[in-house]
């Protein structure tokens, strides 16, 4: 669906969006600040510098936020972070320091801040400024009873799983404090110039500044897919997935118009920002679980270089091309293999295409059976468990299941018929009361 104009707002705003992390942490708020500026609005988009040249291509203005993700996943420390380790203590909060500082400089003047869930000190800052702020996620993080912190693949109506289920949010809320307390006050008192926040956390202060009291939430997820859950506060607004319009002005190269132009359709392969110490693996088993399948395939190779050792013998089979928009190739191909990255997630299921998730780490496993459980992914195989014979079992299924691929086309127009960055700058307009 198209985005359409949204209600011109009685006031226009300074806005800045605070996010890091990987592009598919970038991309739907981009999206988000697309839809605001278009709206009238000043809108920063404040991450990693070298995002820079991506956050300026859509007319949004840029500030910079210490850290290059990129660099980071593709280093040995942050493959064995995708691997499960844990990162050294004093590094990170080096990184974070930086970051803060950084942030802080950029949201000056700011008249709203919007933050994310891996900025979410945002709050600080909003504090300060004593100004409005947001919470902008594409993932449920408020808790509930319905689901578990990061398990929002099956919900429950059992009282007791329920009083677990919501435990779990403020579980993760106080580990998380407990981690970052001491840099995180340290940034309050010092720079802010503010009182430290108390042993057990936020909700615990004795007096709450009203701009950050009952915060409100835009999800940029679709309630077909992620139902909103009933005991849910009314200010966490569930808008629909957010996406960046570029199939209409993107140039495909005449080497992928003639591969995607042959008699039997090619698979794609894509796992975005993930990185990995030897791709060239997951490249050759891709490569035979192709030729198992009698298949062909496109694989985006990404940061993490996928598919960079495919020989002149199997390009004729496989074609490799570093990036290629979602909303332009997602729906032209018969099946999607990905990482069950969020954004990834998201462009999937709106063309209206099965998919296979390979997760990694972080809130890939729970995308994946979430795909599943849906009806639209056969079960997710975990990285650890890629082997040739697994991705073509996979491939088997989603290519032979007629059910499976009509789910996958019905959810896919529901989600298309939303439009989701429409309703989240409605949603933020009614709750700064800048429309009637």
């Amino acid at each position: 669906m198209s985005q359409s104009l949204p209600i011109a707002p009685s006031r226009k705003l300074k806005i800045t969006i605070l996010t890091v992390g990987s592009r598919g942490d970038l991309q739907p708020y981009c999206a988000l600040a697309i839809g605001l500026k278009r709206a009238g609005h000043e809108v920063t988009v404040a991450t990693h510098e070298n995002f820079e040249p991506f956050v300026r291509k859509f007319d949004l203005k840029f500030a910079a936020i210490a850290g290059n993700m990129q660099e980071f996943l593709q280093s040995k420390q942050g493959q064995r972070l995708i691997a499960g380790e844990k990162l050294k203590k004093e590094e990170g909060d080096k990184l974070l320091l930086q970051q803060l500082e950084s942030a802080w400089s950029a949201c000056v003047g700011s008249e709203v801040i919007i933050y994310t869930p891996l900025a979410n000190w945002g709050y600080h800052i909003a504090e300060k400024l004593g100004v409005p702020c947001f919470f902008a996620s594409v993932l449920p993080l408020t808790p509930t009873g319905m689901f578990g912190f990061l398990k929002f693949a099956q919900t429950t109506k059992n009282p007791l799983k329920k009083a677990i289920n919501y435990g779990s949010y403020l579980l993760v809320e106080f580990l998380h404090w407990q981690r970052y307390r001491q840099l995180l006050n340290h940034f309050r008192t010092e720079t802010l110039k503010l009182p430290p926040l108390p042993y057990l956390g936020r909700r615990f202060r004795q007096k709450t500044p009203a701009n950050v009291s009952r915060i409100p939430v835009l999800y940029g997820f679709s309630s077909h897919v992620i139902p909103k859950p009933r005991d849910w506060p009314h200010w966490a607004y569930v808008t629909g997935f957010w996406f960046i319009e570029q199939a209409s002005e993107y140039e495909p190269p005449l080497e992928l118009e003639d591969f995607l132009g042959r008699k039997q359709l090619p698979l794609c392969f894509g796992f975005g920002s993930m990185t990995m110490p030897n791709p060239e693996y997951l490249t050759h088993y891709i490569v035979e679980a192709l030729k198992k399948t009698h298949q062909g395939g496109i694989i985006l190779s990404g940061w993490g270089d996928v598919g960079r050792t495919v020989n002149i013998k199997d390009s004729l089979r496989v074609f490799v091309i570093k990036e290629v928009p979602h909303d332009w190739l997602f729906p032209q191909v018969p099946a999607v293999v990905h990482h069950g990255g969020a954004s990834t997630t998201a462009a999937v299921l709106r063309a209206g295409t099965p998919s296979i998730t390979v997760p990694f780490f972080a809130d890939q496993p729970v995308w994946g059976e979430k795909l599943t459980r849906l009806g639209v992914s056969p079960q997710p195989i975990p990285y650890q468990k890629v082997s040739e014979e697994t991705l073509a079992a996979a491939i088997e299924i989603v290519l032979r299941d007629e059910g499976m691929r009509c789910k996958a086309q019905e959810l896919g127009q529901k989600i298309r018929d939303e439009d989701g960055v429409a309703n989240a700058v409605e949603a933020f307009h009614r709750h700064l009361g800048l429309i009637e």
